[in-house]
């Protein structure tokens, strides 16, 4: 499982994009994407969840979210892009101090 981060600003977005982006908003990474985004809904930041084949690298994740993100079908640009591989990510037993 990889987690995407896209952060961006919306091009152009009118009155029916700002309120289907205010409808999707939270901070959930999901398969079809959430937004956060500032009070002018122009900066946003884009959070999505992409299962991981055996293959799978960062760029199929981030080719993955970016689809997820043109599904949306908002206009944007996209400012910075982030990669985390769960499957990196090691999680330490509470309770055992070494």
């Amino acid at each position: 499982m990889f987690r995407v981060t896209i952060r961006g600003k919306f091009v152009g977005l009118d009155d029916a994009g700002r309120a289907a982006v205010l409808a999707v908003s939270g901070a959930a990474y999901t398969e079809a994407g959430t937004f956060t985004h500032d009070p002018s809904v122009t900066a946003f930041t884009f959070r999505c969840q992409v299962p991981a084949g055996p293959d799978d690298g960062e760029d199929e994740a981030a080719l993955g979210a970016m689809a997820a993100l043109e599904a949306h079908g908002h206009p944007h640009e996209i400012v910075k892009l982030a990669v985390t591989d769960m499957r990196d990510i090691k999680v330490r037993a509470k309770g055992r101090r070494t």
